[in-house]
């Protein structure tokens, strides 16, 4: 009969390898880290200590602390006491810090007092992956998603969650005033027996009392505050986080936004912000990514969240085609609920260039009304009817309660959005959407699952921009090496 295997006895004398190097193999992952960092210009990076000091005790070097850092986001440890940890006890770690092993003040400190310094990290990484054929630099998806902030929900206020919780503090107040008085009357009726027998309840609810007024008076002065500065939410442990919605609930967050390259699905650029939409966001990541990539045209696909006019003029002036839905066929006025039909919507309507009119899908002629009206924040010209719409069987019932009758708003700019249309009508253009998805889900999927990095350790938005940035260039880094392999990111680094 076989017996299970074995293993060797604890108090057996064993050799281990008389080098270091040889408890990393040659495809290891920690081998481009260190090549990686080795081949930065900390200086020019803008690192602190990346010169040592003259006099004073001798700093640990900024290369090291780097290498630990993102040794630990490719590996799920973003903690600086687990960090610690790890210098102790892996064998990746010891041989990447030669042995070194700082303390979690130390490692903490580094991030704290570098955090400016990890984008363009990840910049000279796409520079890398550049060189190597790595980006396809034609068409990027852009997207967003929540990352949960150090922050809970409890410690988020608005003005609204204010008054519910102040309201509910005065009804406790109330009902505990109410409770001491009646205590009182019995003492009165009863010759001090009652309060004799009830002396712990008064005790808590003195002490009840004094913590509900605390709370109230912390309330009061949180919606001053508000109504002070015009602030529409506080949150209290991280100042810069908002609510948002998040997987269908309300959580305190902050906004990551990314531009994905096609080829290989690599994060071109990212940005962090506490602005809950993204209608603002499309030209500014589509920019960034088309200047990081260094290109002249550059095609953007996005969800309908980012659909904003200006926007997509601002990306077509910058040479940016952007291809982003239409959240709605409704345009114009929709002041009553079923008015207009779906038949009678604004993109049912036929605008004719040379005769400067729109024909309505009833056949009739809406001419210019206003040249230079403003409209939403846009300028442009309304169209209507000479009266026809009065007497059409649809006014009213279908198409329009305005009194003007049925009224339509062209934008100046409005051949931008039609040549949009017309993309997104296109056999590529339907492509084109189609593959933003996939683009987009896939570095937050990793990065929140495989990664376990879908909630954020640090504070403040400059500092959570920082830590995001270690974030992208580990799952970037994982993704070359996936791609390319060890070896030849290496050979790449030293020439």
């Amino acid at each position: 009969m076989s017996d299970y295997v074995k293993g060797s006895k604890r108090e057996q004398v064993i050799l281990l390898p008389d080098r270091l190097d040889d408890y990393v193999d040659e495809n290891n992952p920690v081998r481009f880290i260190d090549a990686f960092v080795d081949s930065l210009d900390l200086v020019k990076l803008g690192f602190k200590h990346a010169e040592p000091n003259e006099e004073g005790r001798p700093p640990y070097n900024p290369g090291d602390m780097l290498k630990l850092y993102i040794w630990g986001y490719l590996n799920q440890i973003r903690s600086s006491r687990k960090l610690e940890r790890e210098c102790h006890r892996d064998f990746e770690v010891v041989w990447l810090m030669r042995r070194l092993a700082p303390d979690f003040k130390t490692i903490s400190n580094f991030r704290k007092n570098n955090i400016d310094c990890i984008k363009p990290v990840f910049k000279e990484f796409i520079c890398l992956c550049k060189s190597l054929d790595l980006f396809g630099a034609e068409l990027v998806g852009i997207d967003s998603s929540k990352f949960r902030a150090v922050n809970s929900t409890d410690r988020n206020f608005n003005r609204e969650k204010l008054l519910y919780r102040l309201k509910c503090v005065e009804e406790a107040i109330e009902r505990y005033l109410g409770e001491m008085e009646e205590n009182d009357e019995k003492e009165a009726s009863s010759g001090g027996e009652a309060v004799n027998n009830n002396k712990e309840r008064m005790k808590y609810l003195t002490e009840r009392l004094k913590q509900l007024t605390e709370m109230k008076n912390k309330y009061e002065g949180l919606k001053a505050r508000i109504e002070a500065t015009g602030e529409k939410e506080i949150s209290l442990t991280d100042p810069d986080s908002r609510c948002m919605k998040n997987n269908g609930k309300l959580e305190v967050c902050y906004n990551i936004q990314t531009a994905t390259d096609s080829r290989h699905k690599l994060i071109a650029d990212y940005d962090v912000t506490n602005n809950s939409g993204d209608q603002n966001m499309l030209s500014d990541m589509a920019k960034s990514a088309k200047e990081t990539l260094e290109v002249e045209r550059l095609d953007a696909t996005a969800d309908r969240g980012y659909q904003d006019a200006f926007e997509i003029l601002n990306c077509v002036q910058n040479g940016i085609t952007p291809y982003v839905p239409e959240s709605s066929p409704v345009r114009g006025n929709m002041k009553k609920e079923g008015i207009p039909a779906p038949e009678f919507f604004t993109n049912r309507f036929t605008y004719d260039k040379a005769t400067d009119t729109y024909t309505c899908p009833a056949g009739q002629i809406l001419k210019l009304w206003y040249k230079d009206a403003k409209c939403d924040g846009k300028i442009g010209a309304l169209y209507k009817t000479d009266g026809a719409c009065f007497s059409c069987p649809h006014y009213t019932t279908r198409c329009s309660r305005n009194k003007h009758g049925r009224v339509i708003e062209r934008w100046e700019h409005e051949e931008v959005l039609k040549e949009m249309r017309a993309r997104l009508n296109s056999l590529d253009g339907r492509r084109k959407v189609r593959l933003r998805s996939e683009l987009c889900e896939h570095p937050f999927g990793t990065i929140k699952r495989s990664f376990n990095q879908g909630y954020l350790l640090l504070k403040g938005l400059r500092n959570v921009r920082g830590e995001i940035g270690f974030t992208m260039l580990a799952y970037d880094m994982r993704r070359a090496i996936n791609i390319l392999g060890v070896k030849a990111l290496i050979a790449s680094v030293r020439q």
